[in-house]
C-alpha cells in the first residue's frame, strides 16, 4: 500500500511523537538551541514525518524522496516559511544518521531555497511612529504597563520576541544598570539597560507585575500567572500598532529601527552588530544600504554632471 501522501496530508504515527521527542533533546544538547527554536523544527519535523509515513519509514528514506518531499512542501508557499523547513529538515536528517536511523547522510539531499542576500532593505519604523507605538499603552492598567516595559525593551535595546520573553528576575541588576540577555545559542551577554526602558522596566515590576511562583520579568495578567510566549509577544506588538493607528508589523522591526538610528548617528557597523549581538559580520552587514553617508564616497558623478 502506498504510505507517502501528499505532504501535511496525515498525521504521523504514534511512534513519530517518542522520535520528536528525542529530536528535541538532541537539539538542546547538541546544538544549544532555545526551547523556542526546538519547537519551531520539531513542529516541521513533524510535517516531514507526516509525509513519510511515521518514524518506522526514516530507515527508507533516500535523498530522491528528500528532495522529493521538498519540492512539493515548497509549492505555493514563501521564501521564508520554505527556508525554515530547509534548516529544520537538515537538523532532522543530521539526527537521524547520528543516531543510526539512516545508513547514509541525507541533510545534503535536501534543496536550498533560491534567495539573493541583501536584496532588499531592512524596513525600520520611524522614531515619531516608535513614539506613538509606545504612547498607545495604557500606563494606567496592568497589562498597558507590561506591554509598555515590553515594547521599551525591544525599542530601546534591539532584544528578539524571544529575548523579552525569557528573561528572569535575577537577570535584571539594578545597582549596575544591566540586564543578561539569553539569545541565540543559549548565549548570555550583559546589556546596559537605557533609563527609558529601566523606569519602564521598574513601573512594570513594582506596579503592574501580579504576585506568582514565576520568576520571569514578564507573566500573564489572568490567572494562572504564566511567563509570556514569544508569540504573546507578537500579539502585543500587533495590538500596539493598531491602537496607534500604525500598519501591523512584527517585534523584528523594532531591532531593524534601532541598528538604522544608530548609523544615522554616526554608529559603525561594527558597533551595531555589537549592540545587536549579531554572531557574524554578516548579519550585520545588510544596513550597509541605509548607511547613506558610508555608501555616498562610493557613488561614481553621473556622467555630464557638474563637478
Amino acid at each position: 500500500m502506498e504510505t507517502n501522501t501528499a505532504p501535511g496530508g496525515v498525521q504521523p504515527a504514534g511512534d513519530s511523537t517518542m522520535l520528536l521527542t528525542e529530536f528535541g533533546v538532541w537539539l538542546e544538547r547538541e546544538r544549544g538551541l532555545s526551547p523556542v527554536s526546538v519547537q519551531c523544527y520539531s513542529k516541521q519535523s513533524k510535517a516531514f514525518l507526516a509525509w513519510t509515513g511515521g518514524a518506522g519509514a526514516v530507515g527508507g528514506l533516500d535523498a530522491g524522496k528528500v528532495t522529493a518531499f521538498m519540492v512539493g512542501w515548497s509549492a505555493g508557499r514563501n521564501t521564508w516559511t520554505a527556508k525554515a523547513m530547509v534548516t529544520s529538515l537538515r537538523a532532522f536528517l543530521r539526527f537521524a544518521h547520528a543516531t543510526g536511523r539512516t545508513a547514509v547522510p541525507l541533510a545534503g539531499a535536501v534543496p536550498a531555497v533560491a534567495s539573493w542576500r541583501m536584496s532588499s532593505l531592512p524596513r525600520g519604523m520611524k522614531a515619531a511612529e516608535i513614539g506613538r507605538l509606545l504612547a498607545g499603552c495604557d500606563r494606567d492598567t496592568a497589562m498597558g504597563l507590561r506591554d509598555y516595559a515590553i515594547l521599551s525593551l525591544l525599542a530601546r535595546l534591539g532584544l528578539r520576541g524571544a529575548e523579552a520573553a525569557g528573561l528572569q528576575l535575577g537577570d535584571i541588576d539594578w545597582r549596575a544598570g544591566e540586564i543578561t540577555v539569553t539569545g541565540k545559542g543559549s548565549r548570555t551577554e550583559r546589556l546596559p539597560l537605557p533609563s527609558p526602558a529601566g523606569e519602564a522596566l521598574a513601573a512594570w515590576l513594582t506596579g503592574g507585575r501580579p504576585s506568582c511562583e514565576s520568576r520571569s520579568v514578564f507573566v500573564t495578567i489572568r490567572r494562572p500567572h504564566r511567563p509570556v510566549t514569544p508569540h504573546l509577544i507578537r500579539v502585543i506588538m500587533a495590538r500596539a500598532c493598531e491602537q496607534a493607528g500604525l500598519e501591523r508589523t512584527g517585534a523584528h522591526r523594532l531591532r531593524h529601527s534601532l541598528a538604522t538610528e544608530m548609523l544615522r548617528a554616526g554608529a559603525s557597523l561594527p558597533e551595531v552588530g555589537q549592540v545587536l549581538r549579531h554572531r557574524s559580520m554578516l548579519s550585520t552587514s545588510i544596513y550597509a544600504k541605509v548607511d547613506q553617508n558610508a555608501l555616498r564616497p562610493l557613488a561614481r558623478p553621473w556622467p555630464g554632471s557638474a563637478a
